[in-house]
């Protein structure tokens, strides 16, 4: 995970006392609910293609988990796709600009038939591109160019949404849908590189999900499209309004509790302070008001008609079963409660319902998996 993300959730973690509110401000101050054009979807996050390299992927979900999945009450599939784990290049070099285009069929057919078999059991699936030509939120991949600033970056993104619009011409978008890119930033070495961290532009932003709407819609003009917020998926851009794309939030703040104790964030574990949901956690204190705060403006934004779905929320394994129950609890409800869905990390690792090998839970057996009851049904009854 790269320096943008990490500060954004150490941000949200210490800092998040600027947004908190009196717990009598309630959502009541809030506009009145307005029925979201998205459908509630909610469901999980299938990370079978996140990784650049599909020699070191994850063993390939079952079936049998989108039939799990169809049994507990949920109908959406998110899948964040890395775009070099579908190119056919030399992997024991860096990839270069030329190389961008060359789709292996083979790793597509993958994922087209990843797709088929969870709509087979009624899921809409939502692809993604987690890492795009030119960005990633994570590292572990040395990109050739900047999405922000080279437009041979911005054309190439714009081929690969083609390809797919391709791919998929023939889908219904209450089956499929397209979000665009995963949690777009600045990116940290062009902050470096002028010496100070710039926010992402909503101009700039606007300009690449204004191309890509294009190249998809030249194929299929009914495609559903959504774009993550800017800053890391966590505002609302105006911006994007007139294009009208959907918009996706996450589920993270704040980040001393969804990411408590995780190492890619926190360098030093030994010293956090122990946390609550609700109470006093360091200088500050933790309640549902931060996150109707915090959540205020995409309700606003599903209330002028666009629709809006949570892409990412959860927790690491780290923060006490508890807490993190209480917490999401209020998070998913503060979704739900105004028509916003929402999509787990995860279903099976460390931050889902299965295997996140938790010390602080007692696991039911579910077909020799170890299914976290008490979270599952928290989601369930969202």
């Amino acid at each position: 995970m790269n320096n943008t993300r990490r500060e954004f959730i150490k941000k949200t973690s210490l800092a998040s006392a600027a947004i908190i509110v009196g717990t009598n401000r309630a959502l009541a101050q809030l506009e009145p609910t307005i029925k979201n054009v998205f459908p509630k979807w909610k469901g999980f996050n299938f990370l079978d293609f996140f990784s650049p390299n599909p020699a070191n992927a994850r063993p390939q979900t079952s079936e049998e988990s989108f039939k799990w999945m169809q049994d507990w009450g949920f109908d959406f599939v998110r899948i964040p796709i890395a775009y070099p784990s579908y190119l056919d290049f030399d992997r024991t070099k860096n990839i270069t600009t030329d190389k961008i285009r060359n789709i292996d069929t083979k790793e597509t057919d993958r994922i087209e038939n990843f797709v088929y078999m969870a709509q087979k059991y009624g899921h809409h699936v939502s692809l993604n591109l987690h890492r795009a030509p030119g960005y990633c939120i994570n590292a572990g991949f040395n990109e050739p160019y900047n999405i922000w600033t080279d437009q041979q970056a911005e054309d190439d993104f714009c081929f690969h949404w083609n390809f797919w619009a391709k791919r998929f011409k023939s889908q219904s978008s209450k089956k499929m849908s397209f979000d665009l890119l995963n949690e777009p930033s600045w990116r940290d070495d062009m902050n470096d590189q002028f010496g100070a961290k710039t926010e992402l532009s909503g101009e700039v932003y606007k300009k690449l999900v204004s191309a890509a709407k294009n190249a998809i819609h030249e194929v299929n003009s009914d495609r559903l499209i959504i774009a993550d917020g800017n800053q890391v998926g966590n505002k609302v851009t105006p911006e994007l309004i007139e294009l009208g794309v959907g918009q996706s939030c996450r589920g993270y703040a704040p980040g001393i509790i969804s990411h408590y104790a995780a190492p890619w964030v926190f360098k030093d574990t030994s010293n956090l302070p122990e946390v609550k949901w609700p109470g006093q956690v360091g200088d500050q204190y933790l309640s549902r008001a931060i996150l109707e705060e915090l959540y205020k403006p995409w309700i606003e934004l599903k209330n002028q008609g666009i629709g809006v779905h949570c892409g990412e929320c959860g927790s690491f394994n780290k923060t006490p079963h508890d807490v993190f129950l209480a917490w999401f609890k209020d998070v998913t409800g503060i979704l739900s409660e105004n028509d916003i869905g929402f999509a787990l990390w995860e279903l099976s690792g460390s931050f889902g319902i299965l295997n996140s090998e938790r010390e602080d839970v007692d696991y039911e057996n579910w077909y020799g998996q170890k299914l976290d009851r008490k979270l599952l049904t928290l989601i369930q009854n969202a």
